[in-house]
């Protein structure tokens, strides 16, 4: 036997660093991957939001009210994006997601508090996503003892007792319970079908130019379209497969409910799994082989997972992790899925987040398809 050789060690090792450096794309993916999870972890990622929009449907201009108001908002939790509106239309933004909380403040709610009657002050909260409002729900008992304490002075001042002068009735809607898994499970479907679809795609391609049975295909008549189709629609069918058994653990081990329409979340299901299949051929024309395929598939995973809303509030991320989430097609699945599901949304409620699916799938189609005619070439 031979001696252990630095000398034959260190011939070993710049070779195989001069092999991994060839490969930049496995390197770039080992330096970014760290990177983009420091970023993300340190500055993206708060698990108490702040700011929840909040709109306010006021039938008292008084004093009083207008101080109530003025406390939700030095809480920091509330801020007001919509007064003036009716009930209804306070309602309606709460069920199309552009509020998180409605505040109904009553007729008459100054004079009934003056006269000792504690008048009750209505809370809706959008409670889809429990830890989303959780905080801000907390900070309305500190709202009811201290915000009219400026005003219940002189001849008010035996207002304050121990007990608030009036009366906060919060109402969780969509979730009154506060169940985390009515949250986590339909962002589930999501998550699951975002891994494996870009995944499978990516490796599918890659397989067949490593196994030398590209050739094969590019040998045929066929059209890079109809090459792109032809390999996702398989995959479509295994999405929809995925699709049918985490549905029926959703219903029967977690008893998830179904407020909407079955058919609508099939068709929108449909466009999130081929705008995900677009992605993952987009990345096979990229990676040279399965490894690179993969490490493409965290690449893209990652931040989709992290900056969706799926994981932690949407609303508490600073204002430029909220624009990339916007980007990216997993966000508004996670808000279709969630206004099926618990909401019973409708269509055109749903339209403000079909469209940035479609133009996120148109884009990633052209990517492919020019890719792909360039591998051809």
């Amino acid at each position: 036997m031979k001696r252990f050789s630095m000398h034959r060690m260190l011939a070993v090792f710049i070779k195989e660093f001069q092999q991994m450096m060839r490969d930049r794309l496995t390197f770039a993916m080992a330096v970014g991957i760290p990177i983009i999870q420091l970023v993300l972890f340190g500055y993206a990622i708060n698990t108490d939001p702040k700011g929840l929009p909040t709109a306010v449907v006021s039938s008292d201009s008084s004093a009083v009210a207008r101080s109530f108001v003025a406390a939700l908002q030095n809480t920091g939790y509330f801020r007001v994006t919509h007064t003036g509106t009716r009930e209804d239309e306070g309602e309606a933004l709460i069920e199309n997601g552009q509020a998180q909380f409605l505040v109904v403040i009553p007729p008459n709610f100054s004079r009934r508090l003056v006269r000792g009657e504690r008048p009750a002050i209505l809370v809706s909260v959008d409670a889809t996503d429990p830890s989303a409002s959780g905080n801000a729900i907390a900070a309305l008992t500190v709202v009811a003892t201290q915000a009219l304490q400026h005003d219940l002075s002189g001849p008010l001042r035996s207002l304050q007792s121990t007990a608030p002068p009036f009366e906060l009735r919060v109402h969780r809607r969509y979730n009154p319970e506060g169940l985390s898994r009515y949250n986590i499970v339909p962002g589930l479907i999501g998550t699951i079908l975002t891994m494996t679809m870009v995944m499978l795609t990516g490796l599918g391609m890659t397989r067949e130019r490593e196994r030398g049975t590209m050739e094969n295909l590019l040998a045929t008549p066929v059209r890079p379209s109809e090459v792109m189709v032809g390999k996702i629609l398989p995959y479509v069918v295994i999405g929809y497969i995925q699709l049918g058994v985490v549905m029926l653990a959703a219903f029967l081990l977690f008893e998830v409910p179904m407020v909407g329409s079955f058919a609508l979340l099939m068709a929108m299901i449909g466009v999130f799994i081929i705008a995900n299949l677009g992605v993952g051929f987009t990345f096979s024309t990229i990676a040279r082989n399965q490894l690179q395929a993969v490490q493409m598939t965290f690449f893209f995973f990652l931040p989709s997972m992290l900056l969706s809303g799926f994981m932690f509030p949407f609303r508490a991320m600073p204002q430029w992790a909220q624009w990339i989430g916007e980007v990216l097609p997993l966000t508004h699945f996670l808000r279709i899925v969630r206004g099926i599901l618990l909401k019973g949304n409708t269509a055109a409620q749903l339209l403000p987040e079909l469209w940035p699916m479609l133009a996120f799938l148109f884009v990633a189609g052209v990517i492919a398809l020019k890719r792909y005619r360039q591998t051809l070439d």
